[in-house]
């Protein structure tokens, strides 16, 4: 029997079946948490019910399980979406393409990487490619109420995040070898995930939000990090581009206020 979802629209609820919705391999990996799956399906209708709107888009909303599961050789977690409509898309830090200006984290998470790596910062917040070389971005909490950052915490999303955590723990080949993971942990909340990625290499710092980044992300190198981790486990590592300018401008952030590498300064997702 197929696992289901029940997919939130703002006007007619659809159940379409978990493997349409994600990789055929996530469909199974996460099969034990179906009645957890329904049962955010039903408090997202209610909440619609309620007059209250949810972000990321319905579509959206599983995305980060897109990614085929075999695949996944770094993972990223974040809190939630971010609360402002048209930003979240379903992949933790990531924005739609054509959101300007760009989240105050997302703007630090570009100044470390060209400090890490030289990599100058990409005009969009789009991180997609990222996901195509096998950078899982999850949020612990996949939804979250326009406007109130933090809102669908403790509502039931965890154990279906943990879960997918705990099996992407446990991946072997078809020899029974562990599959190569490296966990990139920003923040306590990310951290308490340790415990759970006992087979990961795991890389931890302060969360890239401007109230903590310059206590200890900036200057963490998490993405050569990652990549080291990944060569000494023998798998390939990530080309961390993404589409710099050619003539690159100071980040623009959310307040207005402009920055450079190692001196800027919301946080979500």
């Amino acid at each position: 029997m197929p696992v289901k979802y029940s997919t939130v629209t703002m006007s007619t609820p659809a159940i379409k079946p978990l493997h349409e919705l994600m990789d055929p391999g996530w469909a199974q990996a996460l099969a034990p948490v179906e009645p957890q799956i329904h049962h955010m399906g039903d408090f997202l209708r209610d909440q619609v019910a309620q007059g209250h709107h949810f972000l990321p888009a319905a579509p959206n909303i599983l995305r980060a399980f897109r990614i085929p599961f075999n695949s996944v050789k770094v993972l990223i977690v974040g809190q939630d979406p971010y609360p402002t409509p048209g930003h979240p898309v379903g992949l933790s830090f990531s924005t739609a393409p054509d959101v300007h200006p760009l989240p105050k984290s997302l703007i630090n998470i570009y100044k470390e990487l060209q400090s890490d790596l030289g990599i100058e910062p990409a005009p969009t917040g789009d991180l997609t490619p990222w996901t195509k070389q096998g950078v899982m971005l999850l949020n612990r909490c996949l939804t979250v109420e326009a406007g109130k950052p933090n809102s669908h915490q403790g509502k039931g999303w965890e154990p279906v995040t943990e879960a997918a955590i705990r099996a992407l723990n446990n991946r072997t080949d078809e020899h029974g070898n562990l599959l190569p993971l490296v966990a990139i942990l920003w923040g306590r909340n990310a951290q308490s995930l340790a415990p759970l990625l006992t087979n990961a290499t795991i890389i931890a710092s302060p969360h890239p939000s401007p109230l903590s980044a310059s206590r200890g992300f900036f200057g963490s190198r998490p993405f050569s990090r990652a990549n080291e981790a990944l060569k000494n486990a023998g798998a390939t590592p990530v080309d961390w581009r993404l589409q710099p300018t050619s003539h690159p401008q100071p980040l623009q952030s959310c307040d207005g206020t402009s920055g450079h590498v190692r001196h800027g300064s919301s946080s979500n997702s």
